[in-house]
């Protein structure tokens, strides 16, 4: 019985297909053909794989340009194959290889033979495969990451302001903590609106900014003779400023509009030390609301990259630097980790300052990063909740290894009384 499998070679203009039958025998019989990149190719693509009874197709892609070629596949290729008498499990399968899996010798390159050799790897179990989500979690996905963009670019437009005001001889950045807090926002909007005198500038902070009106007078002095030009820019960055966090609230209410029924499962998430609810938003849009796709906490952190690494040669082994992975996921783990360790009484509060010593602050974290990844993996897949124990662990460790010091002391034939010790005079 025939299994066909077909491979693809994904650029931006122009793809190259082969399919060939891998349970004959001997060498494998491709055939070739091109098509374009643009919607009507792809849906012809599709139809074509259809009529020839493909039952597998894996890709290999530069960039993003894989996304429509596995979006209409998955749309007009999968169910005819999933659906018809007889499909049997792997029926209708899409696969995304990593291109650096499918390298093939120098100066011996090509688009088929590149899709040939993907067949052949794939066959053989020698690809490695990318995890690529179903179409709701890969649109949450965008959602999120272009909010974490956003975000980005509203860090990087506070120093461009910073900038601009330093420019404008206004030093209010070297007065106020937050140079987009309510204070400093009030004062900015009136400079812009064209108020010339200091004073009355200064009479907009608030009461709590630590700053006194006499200071704040001569951060704004040179508020008198700003240019028109110069208050018309800034009065253009601080609506650029709005925009932007208008868009990062609205893509905010986006994320949880996809993940409308799940809300416990996101509180189980935030309840985590140094998680909280956008951070775990962001989590189950990497991972998934189960995180079905990992059967085990080993291949989650695996995946993210968390883990340590493993090179050995000749019995020695040359580095335990972690392996590369999911890049959002580990940047997450890592400022979280940072944040749970310092949570007071906390088991990761806790474990750090046991492991700071031996393993430096980096790795340190890193290990917290470590136990977060696989403790987020237990709360998705088994579905329970957060509960801490760090004061208890502590607690219990240390009459546990008092137990254990006392037995080894009795063992070598010493007395030991219990009560507390005696206070002993410094001197």
């Amino acid at each position: 019985m025939s299994y066909r499998i077909a491979a693809i070679d994904v650029h931006k203009r122009m793809l190259a297909v082969v399919v060939t039958d891998v349970e004959g025998t001997g060498e494998y019989q491709f055939e070739r053909r091109k098509f374009g990149a643009a919607p009507g190719e792809l849906h012809v693509l599709a139809q074509w794989l259809v009529e020839l009874e493909v039952e597998e197709v894996v890709m290999e892609s530069t960039a993003q340009y894989w996304r429509p070629v596995w979006g209409t596949l998955e749309l007009f290729w999968r169910p005819a194959r999933q659906q018809r008498e007889g499909a049997n499990q792997k029926s209708g399968t899409l696969h995304l290889c990593q291109a650096k899996s499918n390298h093939g010798p120098r100066g011996r390159k090509n688009d088929f033979l590149d899709a040939e050799r993907m067949v052949k790897r794939l066959v053989a179990e020698e690809l490695v495969l990318s995890f690529v989500p179903d179409e709701e979690q890969r649109l949450l996905r965008t959602v999120t990451r272009r909010k974490y963009q956003l975000t980005r670019a509203k860090i990087g437009f506070k120093n461009q302001l910073e900038s601009l005001l330093e420019q404008g001889h206004i030093k209010l950045s070297s007065l106020v903590s937050d140079l987009l807090g309510v204070s400093a926002r009030r004062m900015l909007k009136a400079l812009a609106e064209g108020e010339t005198d200091a004073g009355v500038l200064a009479a907009m902070a608030d009461h709590q900014l630590r700053a006194t009106p006499e200071q704040l007078h001569d951060a704004l002095g040179a508020s008198s003779h700003l240019s028109g030009a110069f208050r018309r820019l800034l009065k253009l960055s601080l609506e650029e400023l709005q925009l932007i966090e208008a868009h990062i609230e609205q893509l905010g209410r986006e994320a949880m509009k996809l993940l409308k029924g799940h809300e416990d499962v996101i509180q189980r998430v935030a309840e985590v030390p140094g998680f909280g609810p956008d951070c775990a938003v962001q989590m189950i849009a990497e991972v998934g609301v189960e995180a079905a796709t990992f059967l085990t906490a080993k291949k989650l952190s695996s995946w993210v990259g968390v883990c340590p690494g493993n090179e050995e040669s000749a019995g020695e082994s040359h580095s335990t630097r972690s392996p590369k992975g999911n890049r959002h996921m580990r940047r997450l783990l890592n400022q979280a980790a940072q944040s749970a360790v310092k949570v007071k009484g906390s088991i990761f509060d806790v474990t750090f300052h046991r492991l700071l010593p031996g393993l430096g602050y980096k790795q340190a974290i890193w290990a917290i990063a470590h136990r977060l990844c696989r403790l987020l993996w237990v709360i998705l897949h088994k579905g329970v909740r957060y509960e801490e124990r760090g004061p208890a662990v502590s607690a219990k460790s240390k009459r546990t290894r008092a137990a254990r010091m006392i037995r080894e002391l009795k063992k070598l034939g010493y007395r030991v009384e219990g009560g507390p010790l005696p206070a002993v005079a410094r001197a």
